[in-house]
């Protein structure tokens, strides 16, 4: 039996290095097609981009596909949307990798994920792309580390219905949001430098998505300093409320522990916890429980926050007679529940928090990652209910809330606007236009079958929250 199970390892290994020597990189050089290598790639391949600028959109449907970029003495692959483009990458494959490309002037997205399981974007510069920079959407088991982002009017790095994620080692500036972690549970965001974003960290619920929970979030060891941008984004939008000045919100998020950060300087308040008031309707969504709970605030170096703070937080002070404004703010009903907890509460100048308790624990040194060992499975397709069901929640739920603005308009104003014509949006969706001047352009979906369209068209006009 030994000797047989000794055998079996030696074949498994051999196919292991047939695999490996199969993969193949499929080099693309400036004047080629990104996308022209992604078509001819297998899984295991690594399509190499050599330095030049790329004008064109990517989208990558298979799995085991890494995109890599070639930096030669400084020079990098740069694709670039000329203000035109929408979208620079998509990705649904599973077990996917974008690193060490700059991606500029997309209207879009520069890296965006639909529903595809393990992946990791590190390495990249993305600069003024739109609404988001990475938005990797309805994926598990994602690594998000080592890029720099500015110039985004949503969301630098958004994370957005995703499992087990770590964010780390990145740089986001002059973006309204800096990183921000929504409707997503089991995530680390540690060791990132927001700064000059109108906030530089946020973890949200927001209401009206098919995930309806954000939980398990660890902050920490990040440098929060300077968030004080003029808020420019989309007048609507959920992020166009936020004000400015602001290190760390978080929003009706549970189990969110804030931990060894440096945040200064950000003039309204260094953390604030509030409710789904904050920005939004509570209503809007009664499966969204609205309130933070679980909260832990342990030890962070906080100094120089809330100088200039806005009115509503100035009102505040003048309560309490205070001059400056607060290093952590809450200011909701369940702020006085006994389950959320600081550590060392007099460290810091705060409103809102007389009935918090102490913290049992000082550190969560003992959760080194949040990522999976072995990975996640693939996302299993039994059939077109399963296919039509991930497309929806991967690709169009993110943008389009059920009934709150969010990137796009709300479902049901689009269930109002198209009655029973699923086909008008099937069609939409292959070749979408811009049509109202209040929202951005939809990344066009013209890689999808006219079958499987029509399929979610018909299932978006039958969604009922």
């Amino acid at each position: 039996m030994v000797r047989a199970m000794h055998w079996l390892v030696i074949a498994l290994s051999l196919v292991a290095g047939m695999h490996s020597a199969w993969a193949a990189d499929i080099p693309v050089k400036e004047g080629e097609s990104i996308q022209a290598a992604v078509n001819r790639a297998a899984p295991g391949d690594v399509v190499l981009i050599h330095p030049g600028e790329y004008r064109e959109s990517v989208y990558v449907d298979k799995d085991n596909i890494t995109l890599r970029g070639v930096v030669v003495d400084g020079e990098w692959p740069v694709l670039e949307g000329e203000g035109k483009r929408n979208d620079a990458i998509l990705y649904s494959g599973n077990n996917f990798t974008v690193e060490w490309l700059t991606i500029k002037h997309f209207k879009g997205n520069a890296i965006m994920g639909q529903a595809g399981n393990n992946y990791t974007i590190r390495y990249n510069r993305v600069i003024d792309t739109g609404v988001y920079g990475i938005f990797p959407q309805f994926g598990k088991n994602g690594l998000i580390e080592y890029n720099v982002l500015s110039g985004i009017e949503d969301a630098a790095i958004y994370v957005g219905m995703c499992d087990n994620v770590v964010v780390r080692h990145n740089e986001v500036f002059d973006n309204v949001a800096g990183i921000e972690i929504e409707n997503t549970r089991h995530a680390i965001v540690e060791n990132n430098y927001a700064h000059n974003n109108t906030a530089g960290l946020l973890v949200f619920i927001t209401p009206g998505l098919p995930i309806k929970t954000t939980y398990d979030v660890i902050l920490r060891n990040n440098f929060v300093v300077n968030n004080n941008t003029e808020n420019f984004g989309a007048p609507g939008s959920i992020v166009a409320k936020v004000p400015k000045g602001i290190g760390v919100v978080i929003m009706a998020a549970d189990e969110v522990v804030v931990e060894g950060n440096i945040i200064s300087g950000n003039q309204t308040a260094g953390i604030v916890i509030t409710d789904l008031a904050f920005v939004t309707d509570i209503a809007s969504d009664p499966d969204s429980e609205p309130n933070p709970d679980r909260i832990e605030i342990l030890d962070n170096l906080m100094f120089d926050n809330g100088a200039d703070p806005v009115a509503d937080v100035k009102a505040a002070m003048m309560t309490q007679f205070k001059r400056r404004g607060p290093d952590i703010l809450a200011n909701f009903g369940s702020a006085q529940e006994p389950d959320n907890c600081i550590l060392n509460k007099e460290q810091y100048v705060t409103f809102g928090l007389k009935k918090w308790s102490k913290c049992e624990r000082t550190s969560t040194a003992d959760i080194e990652t949040y990522l999976l060992a072995d990975g996640a499975p693939p996302r299993e397709i039994e059939n077109d209910e399963d296919r039509t069901l991930r497309l929806y929640q991967g690709i169009c739920a993110g943008c389009h809330a059920y009934n709150m603005r969010m990137i796009g308009p709300p479902t049901v104003a689009i269930q109002a606007l198209y009655h029973n014509n699923a086909k008008g949006i099937a069609d939409y969706i292959a070749e979408p236009h811009k049509v109202r001047p209040d929202y951005p352009p939809m990344p066009g979906q013209g890689h999808l079958s006219e079958e499987i369209r029509q399929k979610v068209a018909e299932f978006m006009l039958n969604v009922k929250k």
